[in-house]
Formats: C-alpha cells, structure tokens, sequence
C-alpha cells in the first residue's frame, strides 16, 4: 500500500468517527469539562466556553432517550443472572429518563420554556437519575468483570500453560475484559463527575475536580468509540 492510499484510508477513518453524532458529543464534553477544569468555577471565558458547550452538547442529546428506552425493553442475553439484569434495566430506564428530562432542560436554558426554578429543578433531577445510572452501571461491570474471571479460569485450566495467549475464545475473553475494565473505570469516575455536578461534597469535589474527572471520562468515551481496526487482508 503506497503513503497516498495509507493516508486516504487514516482519512476515511477519521471521517467516518467524525460522522458518529456520538463522538462530536464526547469530543463537545472534553472540551466542556476542561473548560470547567480551567475557569475552577469563577467567571470568566473558560466558565463561558463551558455554560456555551453544555448547552450545544444538548442538541445532540435530543430523542436520544428512546435509545435507552429501547434497550429497557430488548431481551437479555442468556443466562445472565437476574441482579444484574435488574441493574442493567436500571441503568437504562435511569438514563433514558435523565436524557427525557434533559431536553425540558434545554428548552428552558434556551428560553423557550420560562419557568426558571422549575427548570432547575428538573435539571436536578435529571443529574440524580444520571448518577443512579452510572452506579447501575459501575455495579454491572463488577458483575460481569467477575463472571469473565471465572470463565477464563475455568479455560486456562483446559489449555496448557503456552497455548492461552493463542487461543481464540481465550483472547475474546480477555479484549472483552479489558474492555469492562475500562467501562468499570469510566463509569465510577463518572458518578464523581455528578457528584460535583450537583455539589453533593462540595468542598472535596470542587469545580476543577469535576472538570478534571469529566476529561478522562470524556477522552476514555472518544477512545470507546474508535472503529476497530481492519484485519489486512491476505492474498
């Protein structure tokens, strides 16, 4: 492959992650929380750039409720235990209903909507339901990053000591692993996130602590939604 074709085919993959509504989103949050980060909550142009991308951020954010409304009423895989469906169908009725109540939000920091305390108080609401899903969340990843550990030891038993790391069902296992790792990492960083957000510790989680969490969890979000990369193929 010549660098021309090498370059057009990183190009197309930056194109086709930039088309992604999702990753704007995530990439609109990065810059949101660092803004945050930066102005420590005083006024300034670093509070203003991110009063600005939050209320940008939600416009993209608009009916994607029903993405989470569908996944609350979609089967479950089989054989997963029941905790963790519950927490998995809370999780997803807690976010659908935050990503509802969002928009009301919306509509009253845009200045359509012109009941100022009741749209704050929804705004509250909605940052709570936000934080029960990212500990539902957090939870199901445990469970799961348990489940897998016992999998995989239950097949390391099965393969010789040399013969693991070039199993396939194994290394599914462990990419899967690594990827709930990360889940696990972003969605516990997420509930300090909220909790910052609505100044439940305010003197531990301050302003910059919120906005310095809500920058890994926006960059580990980017990261998640990268495209996998091609298999080069073989002739």
């Amino acid at each position: 492959m010549s660098t021309l074709d090498a370059t057009r085919a990183e190009l197309a993959l930056i194109v086709l992650y930039l088309n992604k509504a999702e990753a704007r989103d995530k990439i609109c949050r990065a810059i949101q929380y660092g803004s945050k980060f930066l102005s420590d909550g005083q006024p300034g142009t670093a509070q203003n750039v991110d009063k600005s991308t939050s209320l940008a951020r939600k416009v993209f954010r608009l009916f994607k409720f029903v993405n989470d409304l569908h996944g609350l009423i979609s089967p479950v895989s089989q054989g997963t235990p029941l905790p963790l469906v519950l927490l998995g169908k809370s999780k997803n009725a807690l976010l659908s209903t935050f990503l509802f109540l969002d928009q009301i939000v919306w509509l009253g920091r845009s200045g359509i909507y012109k009941n100022k305390e009741r749209v704050d108080l929804i705004g509250r609401i909605s940052l709570f339901c936000w934080m029960g899903s990212s500990i539902c969340t957090t939870l199901v990843e445990v469970g799961e990053l348990g489940r897998l550990s016992v999998s995989m030891k239950k097949l390391e038993k099965e393969l010789k000591d040399g013969e693991k790391h070039h199993n396939e069902q194994y290394r599914a296992k462990l990419k899967k692993s690594n990827e709930r790792s990360l889940a696990l990492v972003k969605s516990a960083m997420d509930i300090v996130v909220a909790v910052g957000l609505l100044q439940l510790a305010p003197k531990k989680v301050t302003p910059r602590v919120t906005g310095a969490f809500g920058v890994v969890t926006s960059l580990i979000s980017c990261y998640q939604l990268l495209p996998s990369p091609q298999k080069p193929k073989t002739n």
